[in-house]
């Protein structure tokens, strides 16, 4: 039975405005429901001031090491011990607890991360990194980091060690942070220690304290 051009036309119209129809129900389910997830943010203070924290979903090991250790309160009370202006600063050791200077850089939480460099996740500013040593497999120390604060970035860096996420709030903190007096080893004169907590936010919530988007947003 063929169809007539009217019935033709009238079906293939029922086709696309039904389809895009049912295709903008879902869209406005899937926004309603992104409303409601809570994403995981780190919140980094310190007496200069707070940062926050964006964990990359390419990144699984770091991520998911790095919440765990924010959860058990790992990081309270550890310090930047290592800063560089217009490069980074370092901290995350837990040697920074203790009154031994020479020892700080050195330690971790007794294991590595296997390496997760991606070709996408670059030394920008802002980007926060897997601190190492020179083992070949470019496995990152359990627990130190950095941020990078040279503005223009540190693409020397790249494809050597994990980049794990960013900091997408107080950056002027990092950079304050990075001009601090300091010794001939890059180690603050005076500590500066971190409190570092596990905080939750909605979408809405992202964009109406930071005006922050997730990136796969």
């Amino acid at each position: 039975m063929r169809f007539k051009k009217p019935l033709l036309m009238t079906a293939l119209a029922l086709l696309l405005f039904g389809g895009s129809g049912i295709s903008s129900c879902k869209k406005k389910h899937y926004e309603a429901i992104s409303r409601e997830i809570k994403f995981p943010i780190i919140e980094i203070t310190t007496d200069f001031g707070v940062m926050y924290m964006w964990l990359r979903d390419s990144t699984p090991l770091h991520k998911a090491n790095f919440l765990k250790l924010t959860a058990e309160g790992f990081y309270n009370n550890t310090t930047f011990h290592r800063i560089i202006n217009d490069f980074v600063i370092q901290g995350g050791d837990p040697n920074t607890k203790d009154t031994i200077k020479t020892n700080d850089g050195s330690g971790g939480p007794g294991y590595t991360i296997p390496a997760e460099i991606k070709d996408s996740l670059s030394h920008v500013f802002g980007a926060v990194g897997a601190a190492r040593d020179n083992n070949p497999q470019k496995a990152s120390n359990g627990s130190q980091f950095y941020i990078v604060t040279d503005v223009k970035g540190e693409h020397g860096l790249d494809k050597n060690y994990t980049v794990f996420g960013f900091i997408f709030n107080g950056m002027d903190v990092a950079t304050t942070i990075s001009k601090q007096a300091k010794d001939i080893n890059n180690r603050p004169n005076e500590n500066i220690t971190m409190e570092v907590k596990l905080l939750e936010k909605t979408l809405p919530q992202l964009k109406s304290e930071f005006s922050f988007v997730p990136p796969r947003y």
